[in-house]
């Protein structure tokens, strides 16, 4: 086995309500969301108008600056609605399932014997490629560029994360598929991340040309920027890519099948769920089906997130799911204050350090709700942050540069290291509540349109 990468600075927050490993197929029909607000870096235009008949992979959004980036319908039926927010702001193509399997055509091949061209047609053609995810700034990958390496983490360390390797139990020759297309799409390596027990997992390992690293730790060590900063950290003028295992799944059996894929398990988690467990789903679904009679009711009314409790996005019970999410997280609200909390001895308050009597019960699972727990305070330095924070980047310095809009100092504190999972536990347990994921995104906006 390779050497175990030790991640020692972070934080598991271990919430009640994890998925268990079982497997359902609900069968979902119905309305499906192809959503541009998911995707960082293209501006996407519409291709087709309420009305129209559509397949599976058929191309519905296209990217004005690359066309061939395109988004594609994850089923066959009927464009119902072209969603648009403030300022005519695109928000999703919500299309109606009509049962069928029809499906566009691809090619079908050993992605080995394929040259670079076409494996990069084909990916683009399937409607994959906004799953290839580029370092720095953490965009959608640029269709004419070659990454120095590619990063796969088999692993999620957050809160309430989906077991990939169990996930990925059934579609191991279509995940070995996805690698052999990968390859093709770099000049570097592929490192695949795994944690120590699932190193001689035949899911992950047996792949030549792929190097595996072991990483062992709490979270965010199944973060990819992190396992990048500690096997091969990015350099300015570098550009490398990420991708999510089930996506790599999807592009193998893009090459096997001959037709796009986009069948998805998701989790479903969290304390407001009465049967927490994987569900056999199609990407961008609307989760009131998975929800029906599913919710815990009490006094605390549930908020679904989809993707995790740090760094998902609230969607509620008619929402749809996320492009990237493989989970959907079901919390309490926390609308209610707690007079003189900080006072008491905060047996039932989760807190990263021994301020609360809670610190005796480092193994408890939590019921956590969404209660801020005070307000706004001013930005002072605590060095909470470096706690969490596992690379040897200073994440308060480089917050307030971005504030300042200080490119120089931006790239001097490593921000093209980083994106916002990487630093979302820093907004946990900060003092100030500063919104520290909107921050940085702002200053990764700001210095690609500078460099641009």
């Amino acid at each position: 086995m390779p050497k175990v990468i030790k991640i020692r600075r972070g934080l598991d927050i271990r919430l009640k309500g994890a998925a268990e490993l079982k497997l359902t197929e609900p069968g979902l029909t119905g309305l499906y969301a192809v959503q541009p607000p998911d995707f960082k870096g293209p501006e996407f235009r519409v291709l087709l108008k309420p009305g129209a008949e559509v397949k599976a992979g058929t191309p519905v959004l296209a990217d004005k600056h690359n066309p061939e980036v395109v988004l594609v319908s994850p089923v066959a039926g009927t464009v119902r609605e072209i969603s648009r927010g403030e300022r005519r702001k695109l928000l999703a193509v919500v299309i109606e399932a009509n049962g069928s399997s029809e499906s566009e055509s691809l090619k079908q091949g050993d992605p080995s014997q394929m040259d670079v061209a076409a494996i990069r047609q084909q990916i683009q053609s399937a409607g994959l490629w906004p799953a290839l995810i580029q370092r720095p700034y953490g965009v959608v990958a640029r269709p004419e560029s070659t990454p120095r390496d590619i990063f796969i983490s088999g692993f999620d360390s957050a809160p309430l994360a989906p077991d990939y390797a169990f996930i990925l139990t059934e579609n191991k020759e279509a995940f070995a598929a996805g690698l052999k297309a990968l390859k093709k799409l770099t000049t570097g390596k592929v490192y695949l991340s795994v944690r120590p027990e699932q190193a001689s997992l035949p899911l992950y390992s047996g792949h030549a040309g792929v190097e595996t690293a072991v990483f062992s730790g709490p979270h965010p060590a199944g973060n990819p920027g992190v396992q990048m900063h500690h096997l091969a950290p990015l350099n300015k003028g570098e550009v490398v890519w990420t991708i999510n295992p089930q996506f790599v799944a999807l592009v193998g059996k893009t090459f096997l099948t001959g037709k796009p894929e986009f069948g998805w398990t998701v989790a479903l988690a969290g304390s407001k769920v009465r049967q927490p467990g994987y569900y056999k789903v199609t990407l961008g679904c609307q989760v009131s089906s998975l929800l029906k009679d599913n919710l815990v009711t009490g006094e605390l009314e549930p908020r679904v997130i989809s993707g995790n409790v740090l760094t998902g996005t609230q969607i509620g019970s008619e929402g749809f799911l996320g492009y990237y999410d493989a989970l959907i997280s079901v919390i309490p609200e926390g609308k209610h204050f707690d007079l003189f909390g900080w006072a008491l001895p905060g047996i039932n308050k989760f807190s990263m350090s021994r301020t609360f009597a809670s610190s005796l019960f480092p193994r408890k699972n939590w019921d956590l709700d969404t209660n801020l727990n005070g307000g706004h305070r001013a930005f002072v330095v605590t060095g909470q942050y470096e706690k969490v924070f596992p690379m040897d980047i200073y994440p308060m310095q480089l917050l307030k540069s971005i504030l300042a809009n200080d490119i120089d100092k931006m790239e001097q504190l490593g921000i093209y290291e980083v994106i916002e999972e990487d630093m979302a536990l820093c907004e946990f347990v900060c003092t100030s509540k500063i919104d520290v994921q909107e921050i940085l995104r702002t200053g990764l906006d700001n210095i690609r349109k500078e460099l641009s």
